[in-house]
């Protein structure tokens, strides 16, 4: 039995890791969206053209899509970290 919780608490390391990897990889998008819908909304701000807005529209829902996805795999992160502390715990209990 320990070797499967210990196995089971090295799949929720991996899976702690991999989540790391697509936040670090969904923030450094982010931040380069971030900087895209500056250019945008700065440009539908002078301009008076309707494709300006409406691509200032869409960058910002982009950002926000990204922001809402990085807080998702966030909270799975916690959640999984908490599990993994648990079966730490249940682990050392005996």
């Amino acid at each position: 039995m320990p070797r499967s919780s210990l196995h089971k608490i090295r799949e929720m390391t991996e899976t702690i890791k991999d989540l790391d990897f697509d936040i670090d990889q969904a923030r450094a998008e982010l931040g380069m969206l971030t900087h895209i819908d500056d250019d945008t909304q700065r440009d539908a701000a002078v301009s008076e053209h309707a494709e300006d807005r409406q691509a200032a529209r869409m960058t910002a829902s982009d950002v926000a899509r990204l922001q809402r996805h990085i807080q998702q795999l966030t909270a799975s992160r916690s959640k999984v970290v908490a599990k993994r502390a648990k079966a730490v715990d249940k682990l050392a209990a005996g």
